[in-house]
């Protein structure tokens, strides 16, 4: 990582910062601070589960309560246990707090204007476009992927998402039992491992290492949810588990795929495995690969 790198983030973080009024408590004008709006847009009209909330802001509890407080002595916020779960503490907008947030998407579609209106329209083209791109970037970079037990809640949604998607796009669809197993028990540790790879604390990828013997490891149950794909969470995913191979003093790792899986295929090869001949009898795959550890 090099120095001017960082200096740019910086410089591009006190911009952001100063334009969109984060350092005052009147956020568009309003006398409410930045923190308890963006509150407010992530409830929306729908209302949001607090614990949702914490992981999408990336707020600790202690924080979000606060935000949340202030909001309901305001009269904007109401909070009441979900009709699902009773445990679990759902927020919704009350009719003040809809009418408030109205008037925040008025006054954040006017400061936009404001922003795009000095600009010439191809100057306006190009600062969408770089705003996607680091928008897009930026979401990346909070990416977290966790060791998981693998047969927790998020694991298994993984896995479900995983297989459906499989069975779409196989020619012959897919059925795990016909597969070579890599069940819970094969993924857990000293003999296996099970990563999950979240944004906003949300499950959006997993990827599994699945120890053959001392030499040889496998990778397995590689995905990452379609909406995430092409922003190297796949990539981010596949280095961890070499990095745990390798600290297992594993030599090298094997996997197979699946013909239908061209952007599995290009992940493979753009990351350091050859195709090899045959070594295992999996029904479903056409294209076996291996990569060295050094």
């Amino acid at each position: 990582m090099h120095a001017d790198q960082v200096r740019n983030v910086r410089s591009f973080n006190r911009t952001v910062s100063q334009r969109i009024g984060a350092l005052n408590d009147n956020f568009l004008g309003r006398n409410r601070p930045l923190g308890e709006s963006r509150v407010l847009y992530e409830i929306g009209r729908k209302g949001a589960e607090v614990r949702t909330m914490r992981g999408r802001l990336a707020l600790d509890s202690g924080y979000l309560s606060r935000l949340l407080r202030s909001l309901q002595r305001q009269g904007l916020v109401q909070s009441g246990p979900a009709t699902n779960d009773g445990r679990v503490r759902r927020v919704r907008l009350t009719r003040k707090g809809l009418r408030e947030l109205a008037e925040l998407d008025r006054l954040s579609d006017a400061f936009a204007e404001s922003i795009l209106a000095p600009l010439t329209a191809a100057q306006r083209i190009r600062l969408t476009d770089a705003m996607c791109v680091v928008e897009r970037l930026m979401k990346t970079s909070t990416v977290e992927i966790d060791v998981e037990p693998p047969d927790s809640p998020d694991a298994l949604w993984c896995l479900g998402e995983y297989f459906n998607e499989l069975a779409e796009r196989f020619e012959n669809g897919f059925d795990p039992s016909k597969s070579i197993s890599a069940n819970a028990d094969e993924l857990r540790p000293p003999i296996g491992i099970f990563k999950v790879a979240r944004l906003g604390g949300q499950p959006i990828g997993c990827g599994a290492l699945k120890i053959k013997n001392k030499r040889t490891g496998e990778i397995k149950r590689m995905w990452v949810h379609a909406d995430a794909r092409g922003q190297g969470v796949g990539r981010r995913i596949l280095d961890a588990l070499e990095e745990k191979a390798k600290g297992l003093g594993l030599r090298r790792l094997r996997l197979e795929t699946n013909r239908a899986l061209k952007e599995a295929q290009a992940l493979y090869r753009n990351s350091g495995y050859v195709e090899v001949p045959r070594f295992n009898d999996e029904s479903y795959a056409h294209h076996w690969f291996e990569k060295a550890l050094i």
